[in-house]
């Protein structure tokens, strides 16, 4: 197929435009080109391809998933002739892999870097979507896709008086390109979720002086990264098939054996034991490979929290220090737990101090640095590591239109109303890759976001070999899939906590969980029974015809 200039007031038509160039939009594009031989455009406002891996390239930014779980599966090829050098591979190993997928698939001649999405209408009269751009050009396509990813849309810093300090302030999802030397500098973080878990250990290692302000304590686990032997490498080689597999389907994308049953119906030996032998195997295996009521009951969840504080008082020799990065008030795992290398260990150095801010929030940042009550903490740079406006804020950030003139914000003003995470009722042809109330934020991202590249790829074949104009979710069956997402939250103790899952973390955002927190089998069957049923759930328009309805199945039973 060939792209047209279509109405000259919106310059290029194309039949599908991306947004974004990351994991999801390079496979996206590979497939929708390559494999249907459509026409598309991407748009990235990066300058290379990456997403999060070209943004995030703080010191210490690292991949908390094993490396050979966190890449395509696609390519037989791709998989060979590409070797990891580490068990978890850093930000520079990652950027340098998706750049040599841009390479090798011929990528980057149909993606657009430096350019912006500012807003997308989708015009019923044509059944396009207008989409305008930064660079103020105007395009149009029959099919917009997100690729834009659920961490990509930062958290902007609200403090009073940011404007006011006199030097640098750099933010870890967005840090500078060119190396920043920190030697003899009075250093501050502000944060310490994953990002700043991260950094911190590095910044301790040159700066004079470290700051750093936490809100809330984290329970941070063993990375326990290594370098890959060569022998190792090629055993990984050798079975991708049967490691793939399981990553579909398990709880969390990752295949640890979840054989231990419930933490309660073991002795408190048994657990210590169980507990050891993950704390000390690193990865996820604590969250995932422990015991499978840790996520659904309290008193169960309390028995892991419990081992994460003693094993922290262990490794911090000041008590007073100890206790203050001791986390309380909320459940283990109920924020996505950050894994660490001497994270606590850099609170026994002398020249690192822990300042609480949850307690007595920051009043001010000023010219000399940050104002806690009577005391101000001077500072040469500042670090915010203050996380993402997740799941929803990408998407809501791009001006998107629906039908009759409805916003994708005024749609999801009270939290996301998708159906599968895939689409949502009143945008026809728009298709989400990884969206809200799917497993994305629960799964290993790259097998996640093939699988819904796939879904949509077939959606839009059978779409044209059905000549339908435009799909979108019937009311009905999204109505049925946000409230079996919400049931099976419920079940957990996510809703119970403040954190990026549920969009506590950004002022005025709605209260609600984004994530389904079913097994990915369960997910997948309802994905696929939605599509052999000719996409049952959907509403199909034909060229000068009213819509054609179909039913919606009853999502599969599931369990979280």
């Amino acid at each position: 197929m060939s792209m047209n200039t279509g109405d000259m007031s919106w310059g290029i038509e194309y039949e599908a435009v991306i947004v974004g160039a990351g994991f999801a939009g390079l496979y996206a594009l590979h497939r929708l080109r390559d494999t249907l031989g459509l026409t598309v455009k991407v748009f990235d406002i990066a300058g290379d391809v990456g997403g999060t891996w070209y943004w995030n390239r703080y010191p210490g930014a690292r991949c908390d998933i094993e490396s050979w779980h966190y890449s395509y599966s696609f390519s037989e090829e791709l998989q060979q002739e590409w070797t990891w050098s580490e068990r978890f591979a850093g930000q520079s190993e990652i950027l340098r892999y998706l750049q040599h997928v841009a390479d090798r698939f011929d990528l980057r001649r149909d993606i657009q870097f430096d350019t912006a999405v500012t807003a997308a209408t989708y015009d019923e009269a044509t059944d396009r979507w207008d989409i305008e751009t930064n660079d103020g050009e105007r395009t149009r396509a029959r099919y917009l896709i997100s690729a834009v990813g659920n961490l990509s849309a930062i958290k902007e810093p609200d403090f009073a008086g940011v404007e006011q300090f006199s030097g640098p302030i750099y933010s870890t999802a967005r840090w500078p390109h060119e190396q920043i030397d920190f030697t003899g500098l009075r250093v501050g973080v502000i944060g310490t979720g994953s990002s700043g878990i991260q950094i911190i250990p590095e910044m301790a290692e040159q700066a004079a002086h470290l700051t750093v302000f936490q809100r809330t304590a984290n329970y941070a686990t063993p990375l326990r990264n290594i370098p890959l032997a060569r022998a190792r490498s090629d055993r990984i080689k050798a079975s991708y098939r049967e490691l793939r597999a399981p990553s579909r389907d398990s709880f969390g994308g990752l295949p640890y054996a979840r054989a231990h049953g419930a933490a309660l119906a073991t002795t408190a030996e048994q657990r210590q034991r169980i507990y050891e032998e993950c704390w000390n195997e690193g990865g996820f295996a604590f969250f995932i490979g422990s015991f499978s009521d840790i996520l659904s009951d309290r008193e169960a969840n309390e028995t892991a929290a419990e081992f994460i504080r003693a094993k922290i008082r262990e490794r911090v020799t000041d008590p007073n220090t100890a206790e203050l990065l001791v986390p309380r008030g909320y459940a283990y795992g109920t924020k996505r737990p950050p894994l660490e290398t001497n994270y606590y260990e850099t609170f026994n150095l002398d020249h690192v101090d822990l300042i609480d801010v949850g307690k007595e929030p920051i009043a001010e940042i000023t010219a000399r640095g940050i104002q806690i009550g009577n005391t101000e903490y001077s500072l040469d740079t500042m670090i915010f590591a203050l996380g993402f406006d997740a799941m929803t804020g990408p998407l809501l950030r791009m001006g998107i239109t629906g039908r009759a003139g409805l916003t994708l914000n005024e749609a999801w003003s009270a939290g996301p109303q998708t159906y599968l995470g895939l689409m949502t009722h009143d945008f026809p042809n728009l298709f989400m890759i990884t969206g809200p109330q799917s497993p994305a934020a629960f799964s290993v991202t790259p097998i996640a976001i093939e699988n819904h590249v796939d879904w949509i790829s077939d959606c839009i074949a059978y779409l044209r070999d059905h000549d339908a104009v435009s799909i979108e979710p019937t009311r009905h069956a999204q109505d049925r899939w946000v409230a079996h997402t919400n049931k099976l939250a419920e079940r957990t103790l996510l809703p119970s906590t403040n954190s990026w899952y549920t969009g506590a973390n950004i002022p005025g955002k709605p209260r609600v969980c984004m994530v389904y927190t079913g097994s990915g089998s369960g997910y997948q069957t309802a994905c696929r029974e939605a599509a052999d049923e000719g996409y049952t759930g959907f509403h199909l328009r034909l060229p000068s015809s009213a819509p054609e309805s179909r039913q919606q199945p009853t999502p599969a039973a599931d369990t979280a």
